[in-house]
């Protein structure tokens, strides 16, 4: 794609034409991360063991981790890149996708550094016991202490091609690794292969992430002097104003999946007092809600650039037109899995395993758990909108509502007043009221930019 492509998608287009060039890819690769999950799901289960199982369930916080560093350098670059397009400044946009790389690059050595150091605290912390330790264990060896920067360059990568209306590579390198994934689980897990159990997942997961990175690299390589995602050193450094774009950003985008983390990681624990079996259904059930979710997040994610550079140019009416274009695909798409997942959870849940008690828990808790997509659908493209036009502060102001100050406060109300299946509807008790903040702000952020008033 030439430069007067990209100005013309983002400029001239037709809004859903616009809207569904970079949405469709990113939705796309998104849904191929929620099956190469399941993936590992899948196949674990085939093992018939709760404890393998529980093995990817208690990992899942710690790869989730992970998005913490891709959001605060994948999200603050590709944000500060779209606004700088907008106003022709592509020296900035260069410095901020290199400086977006090598950020991304050291930080994954840190990452696996750090977990392998404090390995067996950490294996404690996410709620490893004599059962599950060993499991667990080896399932974060391939996918952490291995797999840390090949899981996060390749997401980052993802973020500055999209950046600059690159989302159909984006997605080819997204789901090159995630489908290579799907087709090596069953080798390395399943005992007609490898017979590694959980640990051959993380195996395949890391070599996955690898071809991904390869993806990216090679194309830079082939469209050089064609794409203004820069990964020179000489564009590299702690200038102020590029690391302040970044952060600015970056840092409330981080900060808020390390909260979900920490939300991740409360669920579990409360979860894993009653028993293995419920800790292996209920992580079943946030892989299936995966699909919406991940769905949701792919349009926020694909949106992003429309609107930070129609933000950045001025062009408030088309900014607020893609938004609400993509709203109401991402809604109706929601709203169509809320009704299968509510009509059919034990056929759904039965999909992954078949052992009666895992259905049974894991279909009450799909269901708690998939009615609160829609609202947070609107939750992810309200954030969209913050990141893509630098509102760092007010995505922040979201993190800290959603899970401290409503989420995790639900999850030990709804437990004592329900034991276990209260669990699963905490978290449609936090986006009910966030989704109702949202459309406020928001409705106020496009009235304010549409008089041409300051949106601080």
């Amino acid at each position: 794609m030439q430069q007067h492509d990209k100005t013309y998608l983002f400029e001239s287009a037709p809004i859903p034409k616009a809207v569904m060039t970079l949405a469709i890819p990113g939705v796309l690769s998104s849904l191929v991360m929620v099956l190469y999950n399941l993936a590992d799901t899948f196949f674990v289960s085939m093992l018939g063991s709760a404890v393998e199982n529980s093995a990817v369930t208690l990992a899942a916080p710690v790869m989730l981790a992970f998005n913490a560093v891709n959001n605060l350098f994948g999200v603050g670059s590709s944000s500060m890149m779209s606004r700088a397009m907008g106003r022709k400044d592509l020296d900035t946009v260069r410095r901020a996708s290199a400086f977006g790389f090598y950020c991304a690059l050291g930080s994954g050595i840190l990452f696996s550094v750090l977990v392998t150091l404090f390995f067996d605290p950490l294996l404690t912390l996410l709620g490893a016991d004599s059962v599950t330790r060993d499991a667990t264990a080896d399932y974060m060896f391939w996918t952490v202490c291995l797999g840390a920067v090949p899981s996060i360059l390749n997401v980052v990568l993802a973020y500055l091609f999209r950046a600059e209306g690159g989302a159909l590579h984006a997605s080819i390198g997204t789901m090159s690794g995630c489908i290579l994934n799907i087709l090596l689980d069953p080798v390395f897990i399943l005992p007609w292969g490898l017979d590694m159990g959980a640990a051959g997942a993380g195996c395949a997961t890391f070599v996955s992430n690898c071809v991904a990175c390869v993806y990216f690299l090679v194309m830079l390589l082939v469209r050089r002097g064609k794409t203004m995602v820069c990964v020179s050193p000489r564009y590299f450094s702690f200038r102020r104003d590029i690391v302040k774009g970044v952060c600015s950003v970056g840092i409330p985008a981080s900060i808020q999946n390390l909260l979900n983390v920490v939300g991740m990681t409360v669920m579990n624990n409360f979860t894993a007092v009653y028993e293995a079996d419920a800790v292996a259904a209920m992580g079943i059930a946030q892989k299936i809600c995966m699909v919406p979710m991940y769905a949701a997040m792919g349009v926020g994610q694909a949106v992003m650039p429309l609107v930070g550079y129609n933000f950045a140019s001025g062009n408030a009416r088309r900014m607020k037109d893609g938004f609400l274009f993509a709203t109401k695909v991402s809604l109706a798409f929601q709203l169509l899995i809320v009704a299968v997942c509510c009509l059919f959870p034990s056929a759904i849940v039965g999909l992954f395993i078949q052992e009666g008690t895992i259905v049974a828990h894991g279909s009450r808790f799909l269901r708690g758990l998939v009615l609160a997509q829609p609202f947070l659908c609107m939750d992810f493209l309200a954030v969209g909108v913050f990141q893509a036009c630098g509102m760092g502060g007010k995505s922040l102001l979201f993190a800290v509502l959603r899970k401290v100050a409503l989420e995790i406060p639900a999850l030990v109300i709804l437990n004592a007043l329900f034991p276990l299946y209260g669990l699963a509807y905490a978290q449609l008790c936090a986006e009910v009221v966030l989704a109702a903040a949202a459309v406020w702000m928001l409705r106020r952020i496009f009235r304010r930019a549409e008089q041409g008033t300051s949106l601080s």
